[in-house]
């Protein structure tokens, strides 16, 4: 071998050399979260189960469950992410849970349970100074503001209010159902859609004292029998949409000073599709330009482009959810996965999602959990 070959060679293998190093040096850090599971406990399920979850390659670890908590179904985390809160979703009667989370080791410690001051209690929220916990029950038509103690747990509740009135289905709609509490980033605006009135009511926290005021105006109408359910706003905070049980639809509204002005409908079902309707979760991409709401008899996720100027929806395609009967679903916080909690199936599918197009694709990736409801995700730093 030459020196002009001995030469070339040596070249080569810093430039391949260079060539790795940057390539791994561009990579961007593997981030992990803890993921956790809210369940219906009247089957297998134990309780409230946590995982670890890596954003990067869409891969999961079993790490603890919080047991002997009744139907923890719906859960939310503080904004300091120290605390985690549930309903205990029972009929007659039920309850708010409060945990202490360990990021060390993943697990969660009960510090109190309380009343929710009403029966099937299926939603809860936190403010954003991390001081109150307001709880929806969706059995008894009413809401609850219970108080977080100095180490995390909640008090009993200071204020309990409840909805009054019916709508047009006489199955479903008989009475006031509360269906979610969505606290706006002002921190001050409190939109409450109640599935049984037809009405999305509106309220205004003090976040001084935790009290619940009347909103002006203090109601939103929506279109009788569609059933609004969960609910959510975009990251301009110009936006919001609820999504709507009983008609398979979901309105978008211009938000502005606690008031909801409708401007779109528009159904979360392909238009040859003539079976039931249930929807039930919606949520927006980190960026702002894809929204997703579940179908629970259709068993998919429909998937629309937003328009960032207007916020008018443009339907892209219904996606199979590999499961049955998918309740609340997730994006990860990085936008890359989407992860979905199949009640009856007892998974939850893992999808990969195309940033520029919305659309989702099937990992082959999914966890087995019993009766999964609600997922939500914190740092694991």
């Amino acid at each position: 071998m030459n020196i002009k070959t001995k030469l070339l060679l040596v070249l080569f293998v810093l430039f391949q050399s260079i060539a790795f190093a940057t390539v791994k040096y561009n990579q961007p850090p593997s981030k992990e979260f803890y993921l956790l599971v809210g369940t219906y406990t009247s089957g297998k399920s134990e309780g409230i189960y946590v995982y670890k979850f890596n954003s990067e390659t869409g891969n999961f670890q079993a790490i603890s469950i919080a047991k002997n908590l009744k139907n923890p179904a719906f859960l939310a985390i503080s904004p300091n992410q120290k605390y985690v809160y549930s309903v205990g979703e029972f009929n007659n009667g039920g309850a708010v849970y409060a945990f202490e989370f360990d990021k060390t080791k993943g697990e969660l410690t009960q510090l109190s349970t309380q009343s929710a001051n009403g029966s099937g209690p299926c939603h809860v929220a936190v403010d954003k100074t991390g001081k109150w916990v307001i709880v929806g029950n969706y059995g008894a038509g009413s809401l609850s503001v219970l108080p977080v103690e100095s180490n995390g747990g909640v008090a009993a509740a200071i204020q309990t209010i409840q909805h009054e009135g019916k709508s047009v289905d006489v199955n479903r709609q008989d009475k006031p159902h509360v269906h979610s509490i969505n606290i706006a980033p002002n921190n001050l605006d409190v939109f409450v859609p109640d599935l049984g009135i037809d009405k999305i009511v509106t309220y205004q926290l003090d976040a001084k004292t935790g009290k619940l005021n009347v909103g002006n105006p203090a109601f939103t109408k929506v279109k009788d029998g569609t059933g609004p359910r969960h609910f959510t706003f975009h990251p301009n905070k110009k936006f919001a949409y609820v999504i709507q049980e009983l008609s398979g639809e979901i309105t978008g509204f211009n938000y502005k000073k606690g008031s909801l002005e409708a401007f779109q409908t528009i159904s979360t079902l392909p238009a040859d599709y003539t079976g039931g309707k249930s929807c039930a979760d919606i949520h927006i991409s980190p960026d702002g330009k894809f929204l997703y709401g579940s179908n629970r008899v259709h068993d998919s996720i429909a998937i629309y482009s937003i328009n960032q100027k207007t916020g008018e929806l443009t339907y892209i395609t219904n996606q199979s959810v590999l499961g049955k009967k998918p309740r609340n679903f997730m994006i990860d916080p990085t936008g890359k996965f989407v992860l979905i909690a199949n009640q009856d199936s007892d998974n939850i599918t893992i999808f990969e999602r195309d940033a520029l197009k919305g659309t989702l694709t099937a990992t082959g990736k999914e966890i087995s959990v019993p009766t999964p409801v609600c997922l939500k995700m914190l740092d694991v730093e």
